[in-house]
């Protein structure tokens, strides 16, 4: 089902209103990703949200970028 947001734009029922997941919806969601590093912080992203929400996740990407060298695969290859 869809679900109007706060500027009257009819979306995915999931976001809830909630801020984070309205950009995510709006930005990111269902579309396709090409470039490398982007999918590499996604594969991670989805494994380290076993067993939280993904709003988890999505309010946490700065802290696991930062950790993660900017999710740059060969400075992690070198951890």
């Amino acid at each position: 089902g869809l679900l109007a947001g706060p500027d009257g734009i009819a979306r995915c029922f999931w976001h809830g209103n909630l801020p984070d997941y309205l950009h995510y919806h709006d930005h990111e969601w269902g579309r396709p990703v090409a470039d490398d590093r982007r999918l590499f912080e996604k594969i991670c992203l989805e494994g380290f949200q076993s067993g939280l929400s993904w709003l988890t996740i999505l309010r946490k990407r700065e802290n696991f970028r930062e950790a993660f060298a900017g999710f740059d695969i060969d400075k992690i290859a070198a951890f």
